[in-house]
């Protein structure tokens, strides 16, 4: 172990002379909470998955690219959502501006 490679990361280190200088109840109330943190997100989680597991086995619809009980942003706009795309409309053509000069659909084409 001589080879000058810290035995703790800096983080920790730090994280300890902090602690060292807080009286002991205050200590072991930090580090409970910290524990409970980590406890509570395991805990949340776990529900999560399992919830994600049930909803797939009742043949619920999930998104595909959710994972558990994440949804994209698009599931999140609510009001804002995109309506449905307008329908492609004809482009106009030269004709459309001929005006008076336009041929009537009631002249025949043949010859005079």
């Amino acid at each position: 172990m001589s080879a000058g490679m810290p035995l703790a990361s800096v983080k920790s280190q730090m994280f300890e002379s902090v602690l060292g200088f807080l009286p002991d109840w205050v200590q072991i109330t930090v580090l409970a909470l910290i524990v409970l943190a980590v406890v509570a997100s395991w805990i949340v989680r776990i529900k999560r998955k399992i919830a994600h597991r049930r909803a797939v086995r009742d043949g619920q619809p999930i998104h595909a690219a959710a994972r558990y009980g994440q949804g994209s942003g698009a599931d999140h706009l609510g009001a804002h959502a995109p309506q449905t795309a307008p329908q492609p409309t004809r482009q106009p053509s030269g004709a459309d501006f001929l005006g008076a000069y336009a041929p009537r659909s009631g002249q025949g084409d043949g010859p005079a």
